[in-house]
């Protein structure tokens, strides 16, 4: 007879893993993108990456909002309420329409800035062409959170995988057309199609579609799973505001939000400073963190594995149950992450070069590397502990611990390694690292004392 440990650490892999695969595919839609413009030239793979960037920037605001859906939405289900939990999601599409108008108003914004940051004219315009290719796919983005939430919860994960699949099967071939327009066809063979050449706007313009195919796909499969619900008496698909239940989930979501917003702050922050060393740090940083990025998404998925574990122990009243699903998680992403830290000790120049072929970045990425693999333990920690603490319903302290472990201990050390101990580039990372560790240690101590006691509902 299995143990619960063993029962639990099943339950959990079966959301996780599918999870993984989902993330790992939406950040090959960005890498195939950047493979793609890349063949422009430097000023349209920068203003890729600017205009990428502004548009998460601005994105994850909704996205904390919408995820403070999770908890409301696992809870119900594991207190057996799914009529409950279906309005929640219900409640959280509104949501998604009624914070789109703000977030492009402030994406648009934000792209009419940039000559005043110094972005030279040329820049500016491209990052403008693709920001505005991409601004209708905030509202289907958002849309695909709350229905990726549901069905998590629901533990329904396959819809994310095919979804991601079909997104990537039409992704390169969409944005390479519509790059290069018929002069990227007729040289293979291919027949014209009359398609003219779109530049930055064709990934943009790409990216935007893929995430419409990703969201019709999950809220067809989200639509499927509430239809024994709907069949219930005085249950609908109405899309009418329920102000006290939009209340509760803004009450969990904007920490989330500004939680996301403090966490992308410091790695802008970091790469900025990167910058300041030079280009050839600056190049080495974004090979270190391109390849703990990677890693990374198999922790967001395990994160939001733990967030519906625990949820629904809490609605179910199970505190010994709750606690347990929150370090089985945290057990298997430390596992995880530390075995991807080793192989980066084992193998620092092996990976950098997976990412660039130039030996003098090779030579600053690989010692980068070496402190990706403490980054690794303590970044897995941190993200999983916080999903389990957002299960519990507990979204507050997470936006304190990183306010204070990112801003008030990891910065100070990174400018004082970097500059006065001369360390370069490695030092900032041994600031984050370090800010990470006090982040890490905070909300597994704050998991730790909460799970001790009954948790009440959110």
């Amino acid at each position: 007879m299995s143990s619960p440990v063993r029962i639990e650490m099943r339950e959990l892999l079966r959301i996780a893993f599918p999870l993984a695969l989902s993330n790992v595919g939406n950040q090959l839609l960005g890498l195939v993108d950047t493979a793609v413009v890349g063949r422009l030239g430097e000023v349209p793979l920068g203003a890729v990456g600017l205009g990428g960037g502004l548009y998460f920037v601005v994105a994850v605001i909704g996205l904390g909002l919408m995820l403070g859906l999770d908890p409301l939405i696992t809870q119900a289900l594991g207190a057996d309420d799914r009529r409950q939990a279906r309005h929640l999601f219900v409640q959280g599409l509104s949501i998604a329409v009624a914070v789109t108008l703000p977030l492009l108003l402030l994406m648009y914004g934000a792209v009419a800035l940039l000559p005043l940051f110094g972005i030279d004219a040329e820049t500016a315009r491209e990052t403008g062409d693709y920001v505005n290719a991409r601004l209708p796919s905030l509202l289907p983005f958002l849309l695909l959170i709350g229905g990726r939430s549901y069905l998590s919860a629901n533990s329904i994960t396959r819809p994310m995988v095919v979804a991601v699949i079909v997104a990537n099967v039409i992704n390169l071939p969409m944005s390479w057309a519509l790059v290069f327009g018929d002069a990227g066809l007729t040289p293979y063979g291919l027949p014209a199609l009359g398609v003219p050449a779109l530049g930055v706007a064709g990934a943009g313009w790409t990216s935007t579609v893929c995430t419409v195919v990703q969201m019709a796909i999950v809220l067809y499969a989200a639509r499927a799973v509430g239809r024994e619900v709907e069949d219930e008496p005085g249950t609908s698909w109405s899309l009418r505001p329920d102000p006290a239940a939009i209340r509760r989930a803004l009450a969990l979501g904007t920490p989330i939000a500004l939680t996301l917003l403090a966490e992308v702050g410091i790695f802008t922050l970091v790469g900025i400073l990167a910058g300041v060393l030079g280009s050839r740090p600056l190049a080495a940083h974004n090979v270190a963190l391109a390849l703990a990025a990677t890693t990374f998404q198999v922790a967001l998925a395990i994160n939001a594995a733990a967030t519906v574990r625990v949820g629904r122990s809490v609605g179910e009243g199970d505190q010994a149950k709750a606690r347990r699903a929150g370090f089985v998680a945290l057990g298997v992403s430390a596992t995880f992450m530390s075995l991807n830290g080793l192989l980066f000790v084992a193998f620092p120049e092996g990976y950098a070069r997976l990412i660039t072929d130039d030996p003098n970045v090779i030579a600053v990425a690989a010692p980068l590397m070496v402190v990706a693999a403490a980054f690794q333990l303590v970044d897995g920690l941190q993200v999983v502990s916080a999903g389990a603490l957002r299960g519990a319903g507990d979204t507050r302290f997470a936006l304190v611990a990183n306010l204070a472990g990112h801003y008030a201990v990891g910065v100070p050390i990174a400018l004082y390694l970097t500059w006065p101990a001369e360390m370069g580039v490695t030092g900032l990372w041994w600031g984050l690292c370090a800010g990470l560790s006090c982040v890490a240690v905070a909300l597994v101590a704050r998991f730790d004392r909460i799970s001790r006691r009954e948790i009440a509902r959110a």
